[in-house]
């Protein structure tokens, strides 16, 4: 008997930094309440994803050995809300660095839930990959929208805000494991932790900051990890002071840690940090990437899925079978 045709897509998984992070008091689920806001970058991994049609079966090849991916885990999640069985096989690229605080993982698992279900021909709403993201991880959610975005409660609670204008950015990432558990311990925010007013007036001031201006430059932005994960990491502290004496407004740390990034007034000034910090670190370890908008980013993914860019419509939904 012969095999099914498989179908197939090519797409580029986006990075993520937190422009802003702050860290209120942990909630009786577990989890802390944030505040945060997300920007996506060029700096991206690359997923070959094939379907056919038959018994379900889900394999993934990689450059990188990630145990339980979320990969699979995403494409398992589509395929049971779906109501659909296939074998799926990825062929994944990494070149966002695992543990970096820039949401690799987090942003393959968005990929696939919202190429699979192109590929099996079956729409899913937009609350439904939400809900699904959620699941999957606080990030998640983010990569399913991209662009500048705030994000409350854990991080899947999203907002738009307007676009950061395209800014030269560089990446740093020296490769030192910061454990993002440890950096909320010694946060101590307890589940009495009473949140300080100052802290949310902050944060609402700086959200309304960049609202009124797209490029953000006149925002002062925070991580409240910087002190915990500096104080363990010394060379973390290191390197953000390097980028600010080269010229890096803002420059902060991503998550928890270990990237660090600066934005650069231009890319002559951007280029000349790199080449500072090429002095020191290996190549896979200094990026340069620029801010991706949320048009931008929903403009890439029309094209990798082969839609037509005038559509409205998100998620993407052309290719999908009558």
């Amino acid at each position: 008997m012969a095999e099914l045709m498989a179908d197939s897509l090519r797409v580029r998984s986006l990075a993520k930094i937190n422009l802003d992070l702050r860290v209120l008091n942990k909630r009786p689920d577990g989890f802390h309440e944030l505040r945060t806001i997300f920007q996506t970058i060029s700096l991206a991994d690359t997923i070959d994803i094939e379907y056919r049609r038959g018994r379900t079966r889900i394999d993934i090849n990689s450059n990188v050995n990630i145990p339980d991916n979320l990969v699979v885990r995403a494409a398992d999640s589509v395929l049971r809300a779906a109501r659909s069985t296939g074998r799926v096989r990825f062929d994944l690229r990494k070149r966002i660095p695992l543990g970096s605080g820039l949401g690799g993982g987090s942003s393959n698992a968005a990929s696939v839930l919202l190429a699979l279900p192109i590929l099996i021909g079956k729409p899913l709403s937009i609350e439904k990959l939400l809900e699904m993201a959620s699941d999957l991880g606080s990030d998640v959610p983010f990569f399913l929208l991209g662009g500048t975005a705030v994000g409350l409660g854990r991080g899947t609670e999203l907002y738009p805000l307007p676009d950061v204008a395209a800014r030269p950015t560089l990446v740093v990432t020296p490769g030192i494991h910061s454990s993002t558990s440890e950096a909320y311990r010694a946060l101590d925010r307890n589940s009495t932790c009473e949140i300080a007013f100052s802290v949310m007036n902050s944060f609402e001031s700086l959200a309304w900051q960049m609202a009124d201006y797209r490029s953000g430059t006149q925002a002062i932005c925070k991580n409240d990890f910087e002190p915990v994960v500096f104080r363990e990491h010394s060379q973390l502290k290191s390197i953000k002071g390097k980028l600010l004496k080269l010229g890096a407004r803002p420059a902060s740390m991503s998550g928890s840690g270990s990237a660090l990034f600066g934005m650069f007034p231009s890319r002559e000034l951007r280029d000349r940090a790199f080449d500072s910090f090429r002095k020191e670190f290996d190549k896979d370890k200094v990026h340069r990437v620029t801010t991706v908008s949320r048009s931008r980013y929903r403009a890439l993914w029309r094209r990798q899925v082969g839609v037509n860019s005038d559509t409205r419509l998100w998620p993407p939904q052309d290719r999908y079978a009558k």
